[in-house]
Formats: structure tokens, sequence, C-alpha cells
């Protein structure tokens, strides 16, 4: 079984791109996917299908406690993305999403 968070819920009325840190914090709190991340379950995340595109910054808010939490190949086995559309393909910014919040985390790194 999976727990399913449908992206339409929580975009803006007519919006084709989920964009920016704030209102990826904001979807983070209101999908609770900090919380459902803890369970046993996976998580498939939808994307409607008429969005164009989700910015690095938005998916890092959204989904940093998580990648924290998990590590890179753990958030992959328990985080799916799933849209229709042939126009969209997050892989890329989801990618440099990933990278950028472990990055952050690194010893090495300033905040």
């Amino acid at each position: 079984m999976e727990t399913i968070i449908d992206l339409e819920n929580f975009r803006t009325k007519g919006s084709k791109v989920f964009t920016g840190r704030d209102r990826g914090i904001s979807v983070r709190n209101d999908s609770k996917i900090d919380s459902l991340a803890q369970g046993e379950e996976k998580i498939k995340i939808i994307i409607p299908k008429d969005i164009m595109s989700i910015n690095p910054s938005f998916l890092e808010e959204f989904l940093s406690n998580v990648v924290l939490r998990l590590g890179k190949d753990g958030f992959h086995n328990k985080i799916s993305f799933f849209s229709e559309s042939t126009r969209y393909d997050i892989s890329v910014d989801l990618e440099e999403a990933i990278e950028r919040i472990l990055r952050t985390e690194n010893a090495l790194s300033k905040k």
C-alpha cells in the first residue's frame, strides 16, 4: 500500500508551476509529508498533468526533512513521483534539489 500526496490539492488556482522556498515550506507543512514519511507506507506524489515546472528551490524546502532523514537512496525507495504529462519530467529538478539538500548539510559547507 502507499500514501498519495496529490499536488493538485496544494497549487494556486490556474498556476502551471511550483516555485519558491516559501511555497515549498507551505506545501511541506500542509501535506504533512514529514510525518507521513516516518510511516511504513511508500509515498506517491502526483504531479498535475498541466504542470510545466517544479523549481528545485520549491523541492528543496518541500522535501528537505525527508531527504535528510532517509538519505538519497532511502528517499528514492520511499518516495515516487507520477504524472500523466509528457511535457514535464521532474527527474532533473528533483536530483538537483536532492544534491542541494545534501550539499547544504555537508560538514565542510557554510550556512
